[in-house]
């Protein structure tokens, strides 16, 4: 396989000091111009916005290299290398479809050639370097709430996710190009291996509130002489140039060579994570930057590059950067190569302000949607443990987080129903959610790190919830805030093509499970027991998804045969359900915090008869005394 490898990345710092220097000479007089509107950037929603396709819509590779099936792998290691059989794998590139019978991929730089094959050290699971379908985004998934204004970033995840529908001064010439012979419109109907281009909605959007003129040109195919008379043109006709994807390491990645023909390539390969793959050159007097194709890597470079690049030319003072000093509720390992920007949620709880990490794919873009800001882990650091400060880097436009009600634990649809609810009703209250499970959440409420722990945890009992708290708290400490009654089932494709009826017909086809620690794990794991079910019986126990719909998305997709959800996601996605249980859903609560405006608020949504209605039309629910404070007692 032929790969265009850069050996070398520079500190940020550094690089920026280097193109800086580079491009001092060509700093240029702002021109002002009024153009009409044309964009949604800066409107507000008017009404709750969801995902019409998911993203990525198929089992895609995370990066370069070869994919296999995963039990080929199985013994090897330093001591005792492997050799693949060349028929038991196919080269693939970032984004490439993962097809059956592969469910695994091993990084280009973990493959050693030999004359009989390739050669690895390293044993590999079920579904590793693997993006599965709706990793970013999952079709019904709520986007974006009343009242809410746009950012770059959404137009972005409403291009990605389906959703199609100023007078500003025109200060800079800016050429954004996307490239990709994979990469389609967003109008387009995407086929198998075709990738959504959103990028350079969300590099137009950044453009404008830099005050620049932006022009997107159409995608360009793989071919370097194609790009190459691309940017010859756009270096005579725009001041900076912005080229995305094409900057990393594939066997099509041409960026750096066709930049290094008509100019000067100064960095290539930032030593960040993610943003990696970037380059910064020039072409005669038109400044040109790589910028890598996962939408979280292009947003970091994009500001830390191109926004400050677009204020310097237009003699601007740069964009207002806040900081804030957060308790992180999680351990984050990072890599001492790499200076890391970690997706975060903030909240205030207790006095504290609290960072909960997201979702560190670089292809996750709905987890820049989600959160305040970025954490920031030096380059020289192993990372961050739990309650230890960290510095975020808040995003522009970010909710007042210290007004925030932070709810972690287990999902669940109703939490998106009553979050467009108070955006309609009360918009000073806002809910900020991770989906951690529920046992994440009980652990996330002793530490004090939120509000609320919805949870949904099975006692030997056969109560709902009592037992679990009582393991963890004293019975004077903290309150069950009754929420709803939920159908728990088996979610099957659209007419039960299989003839799945019950927990006894998983080892017969592909399961997909909830993470470790989630409400429906520890059910379907207490059913196994019950029934003296080996879970390794199970194909894809293992192959675990986060919420109710990804799992629905998984059966729709068919990159799985069955998992375990509620109702209301097999509805949605327009999945078979066969009923299995029926479940509390409540909200733990520390008796401290009952008297925080937004949990009282909360509990008045959960009284609400219009809300009830509008949970109760997704279907699978019932409420039996919600909104009511129940003590807990031995």
């Amino acid at each position: 396989m032929t790969r265009h490898l850069y050996l070398k990345t520079t500190d940020i710092d550094e690089a920026k000091r280097i193109y800086n220097n580079a491009l001092a000479d060509i700093l240029k007089t702002p021109k002002i111009e009024t153009i009409p509107t044309q964009q949604a950037y800066g409107r507000v929603v008017a009404k709750a916005i969801y995902a019409k396709r998911s993203s990525p819509f198929y089992p895609s590779a995370a990066m370069d290299g070869i994919m296999i099936d995963a039990k080929k792998t199985q013994g090897a290691n330093e001591h005792h290398p492997l050799i693949l059989d060349p028929l038991d794998y196919v080269e693939i590139d970032t984004g490439d479809p993962v097809l059956d019978p592969y469910d695994a991929v091993i990084m280009a730089e973990d493959c050693i050639k030999t004359d009989y094959g390739i050669q690895i050290i390293k044993a590999h699971v079920p579904w590793e370097n693997v993006r599965p379908i709706g990793e970013d985004i999952v079709e019904g998934e709520l986007l974006f709430t009343v009242n809410h204004v746009l950012r770059p970033m959404d137009i972005s995840v409403l291009m990605a996710a389906g959703q199609l529908e100023i007078n500003v001064f025109k200060q800079v010439r800016l050429a954004i190009i996307p490239t990709g012979t994979e990469i389609i419109e967003a109008h387009a109907h995407p086929q198998l291996g075709d990738i959504i281009e959103s990028n350079s909605y969300l590099f137009k959007g950044m453009a404008l509130e830099a005050k620049a003129d932006v022009e997107r040109f159409p995608i360009l195919k793989d071919d370097y002489d194609l790009i190459v008379n691309t940017l010859d043109k756009a270096a005579d006709d725009f001041d900076v140039i912005c080229i995305n994807a094409g900057s990393s390491a594939g066997r099509e990645d041409f960026t750096s060579k066709a930049i290094q023909s008509l100019g000067e390539v100064y960095v290539h390969g930032l030593a960040i994570k993610p943003g990696k793959p970037a380059i910064l050159g020039r072409i005669r007097s038109t400044p040109v930057i790589g910028i890598p194709g996962f939408p979280v890597s292009a947003h970091i470079v994009f500001s830390e590059f191109v926004v400050p690049l677009l204020y310097q030319l237009n003699h601007l003072p740069q964009a207002k950067v806040d900081y804030v000093d957060a308790i992180s509720t999680k351990r984050i390992v990072s890599s001492l190569k790499y200076k890391e920007y970690i997706r975060v949620k903030l909240g205030q709880v207790n006095d504290r302000i609290v960072a909960s990490p997201l979702a560190r794919g670089a292809g996750v873009m709905m987890s820049v949607v989600r959160s305040d800001g970025y954490a920031l882990i030096d380059q020289n650091s192993e990372g961050i443990e739990m309650n230890e400060k960290v510095v975020v880097r808040l995003n522009p436009g970010h909710h007042d987080f210290k007004q925030s009600l932070v709810m972690i634990g287990s999902h669940d649809m109703m939490i998106d129903v009553a979050q467009d609810f108070l955006a309609q009703h009360s918009p000073e209250h806002f809910i900020s959610s991770s989906h951690v499970g529920s046992f994440g959440g009980l652990m996330a409420l002793k530490r004090k790190e939120c509000h609320l722990a919805p949870i949904h945890l099975l006692g030997s009992d056969g109560i709902y919830n009592q037992e679990a708290l009582l393991q963890l708290f004293k019975a004077d400490e903290v309150v069950l805030i009754k929420g709803i009654q939920r159908i728990q089932g088996l979610l099957v494709a659209k007419g039960n093509p299989l003839n799945i009826k019950s927990i006894e017909d998983l080892p017969r086809v592909h399961y997909v499970n909830r993470q470790r620690g989630a409400g429906t794990r520890v059910l379907l794991d207490h059913l196994l027991k019950e029934k003296k079910m080996d879970p390794t019986s199970i194909k894809g126990y293992e192959h675990e998804l986060s919420t109710h719909l990804a799992v629905a998305s998984a059966i729709q997709n068919k990159s799985a045969d069955c998992g375990m959800g509620v109702y209301s996601a097999a509805q949605t996605m327009g999945c078979d359900f066969i009923e299995i249980a029926e479940e509390a859903y409540d909200f733990a609560c520390r008796v401290e915090d009952l008297n925080h405006p937004s949990v009282i608020r909360f509990i008045q949504v959960l009284k609400d008869p219009e809300f009830q209605a509008s949970v109760l039309a997704l279907g699978g629910y019932r409420f039996d005394q919600a909104g009511e404070v129940k003590t807990i007692g031995r």
